[in-house]
C-alpha cells in the first residue's frame, strides 16, 4: 500500500518564512529612511548679554563721608583732691555752671579735726619759739656782761633757731591742712555745662577719682572715626564740610585739627577731630553730624561702579569689551565712595567696561550690550553729603 503526500501541506511554512523576511526587510528600510532624513542639531553660539559704561578720566573731587558727633574742644574730668564720703551733689547732667560754682561736697569732719590738730601744733611751736627766743635774749645780755661763756650763748642760739624752724613747719602744716579742708568742696574751674556725673551722694571716693565732667563753653568740634585705610588720605584733606542731622541744609566748613595716632580698641577706627567756628549757630553738644572730606584723585584714575570689579585669585580685574568680545584687565583700587571706586590699570578713556554679568564671562567670549553706553562722570564733584537729608 502506497502513501501519497499532498504538496499543499508545505505551503504554510513557506508563507510564514516569506512574511518574516519581508517584515525584517521593511524594518531595515524604515531605519535607513529615518537615518537618511535626520539632520545634526545646529550649534548655538554662546553670546552673553551685559551692561557696560564708557570710561572717562576721573581726576575728580572724591568725597568720603563719615558720621560723628559734636563735642566740646575742652572737657575737664573733675575730681576731689582728697578722699572722703560725698554728702551732697548740687548739679545734674546738662546744668550750665559758672566758674567757682559748687558741684559736690565731701564730709568735712575728718578734715576739720586734722585742721584743729595742725592749729594746736602751731600754737605749741609758737610757745616753744617764744621761750627759746626769750632765753637767747637773756643769755645774750649775760654774755655782754661776761657772766656766761660764748659756748652757752651758742647753745641758746641753736635752741632758738630750732624752735623757730619747728614753728615754721607747724605753720606750713596748718596752711596745707586748711587747703585740704577747702578741697572737701568741688568747684567748677571754668564756665561750661555738666556732661557727665560719675558719683552720687553717699559714695566714698578716693583722691583724684573723676566724679563730674564739665565741657567748657566756646570752642566745639566734630569727632568722627576713620578706617585705617583712609586715615592718611583724610589727614591731608583741605576741605571738610560738616552737616548736622538736625539741619542738613546748613553747611559748616571745618578743618582737621587732630588725628589720633592710636586706633580705638573697640571700633578699630582712628578718631579725627574737626574744628568748627565758635560762632556757628544752632550747634549743640552731642548732636549727630556728618563730615565730608574732599580730595583729588590721581590723574590716571578712572571711576567705575563696584559691580564692574571681579576678584580673580589675589587681584581685581574688569572686563573690557573689544570688538564684541571681552578680555580681562587687572586693576588697582585707589579710592572708594559709596558704590563707586577709583581704579588704575592698563585702561584708557573711551573703553567699554562691563558693569553687570561679570561673573558669567570668560576671556574671549562674545557679548551683546543691553544698554546704550553712558560715560562715567569725569569731573563732576560728588555731593558732599548726598544722603544726609534723605
Amino acid at each position: 500500500m502506497s502513501t501519497q503526500i499532498n504538496p499543499r501541506s508545505f505551503e504554510g511554512p513557506r508563507t510564514l518564512a516569506s512574511a518574516s523576511r519581508f517584515t525584517s526587510l521593511l524594518f531595515v528600510c524604515t531605519l535607513s529612511l529615518l537615518a537618511a532624513c535626520s539632520k545634526p542639531p545646529e550649534k548655538v553660539e554662546d553670546i552673553r548679554p551685559v551692561r557696560v559704561i564708557v570710561l572717562n578720566p576721573a581726576n575728580a573731587d572724591v568725597t568720603s563721608e563719615l558720621p560723628g558727633a559734636v563735642q566740646a574742644r575742652y572737657e575737664s574730668q573733675l575730681g576731689f583732691r582728697v578722699g572722703g564720703k560725698i554728702t551732697a551733689r548740687q548739679v545734674d547732667v546738662g546744668t550750665v555752671v559758672k566758674r567757682g560754682q559748687v558741684l559736690m561736697r565731701l564730709d568735712p569732719k575728718d578734715l576739720q579735726l586734722a585742721q584743729a590738730q595742725a592749729a594746736a601744733a602751731l600754737s605749741s611751736a609758737a610757745s616753744n619759739r617764744d621761750t627759746a627766743k626769750a632765753d637767747f635774749k637773756r643769755y645774750q645780755e649775760l654774755r655782754d656782761k661776761n657772766f656766761v661763756s660764748q659756748a652757752v650763748l651758742d647753745q641758746k642760739d641753736t635752741a632758738f633757731k630750732a624752735a623757730q624752724a619747728s614753728y615754721d613747719q607747724a605753720q606750713a602744716a596748718l596752711s596745707g591742712q586748711l587747703n585740704q579742708t577747702a578741697y572737701a568742696t568741688l568747684e567748677s574751674d571754668v564756665d561750661g555745662v555738666v556732661t557727665a556725673i560719675n558719683a552720687e551722694a553717699g559714695q566714698v571716693v578716693a583722691a583724684g577719682t573723676p566724679v563730674v565732667s564739665v565741657a567748657r563753653q566756646g570752642a566745639k568740634e566734630v569727632v568722627v572715626g576713620a578706617p585705617e585705610n583712609q586715615v592718611d588720605k583724610l589727614r591731608a584733606s583741605g576741605d571738610v564740610q560738616v552737616r548736622l542731622w538736625a539741619d542738613p541744609k546748613q553747611i559748616i566748613h571745618g578743618t582737621v585739627r587732630e588725628v589720633s595716632p592710636i586706633a580705638d580698641p573697640v571700633t578699630r577706627t582712628y578718631a579725627i577731630k574737626i574744628a568748627i567756628p565758635d560762632d556757628t549757630p544752632n550747634v549743640k553738644l552731642g548732636m549727630t553730624a556728618y563730615a565730608a572730606f574732599t580730595s583729588k584723585t590721581s590723574d590716571d584714575a578712572l571711576k567705575v561702579p563696584l559691580t564692574a570689579l571681579l576678584r580673580v585669585q589675589d587681584h581685581s580685574v574688569v572686563w573690557v569689551v573689544d570688538g564684541g568680545k571681552v578680555r580681562q584687565v587687572p586693576v588697582e583700587i585707589t579710592g572708594q565712595h559709596g558704590n563707586e571706586v577709583w581704579i588704575q590699570g592698563a585702561l584708557q578713556g573711551g573703553q567699554q567696561i562691563v558693569t553687570a554679568g561679570v561673573n558669567q564671562l570668560k576671556p574671549g567670549q562674545k557679548v551683546t550690550i543691553l544698554n546704550a553706553p553712558e560715560a562715567s562722570l569725569p569731573a563732576a564733584k560728588v555731593a558732599a553729603v548726598s544722603g544726609a537729608g534723605q
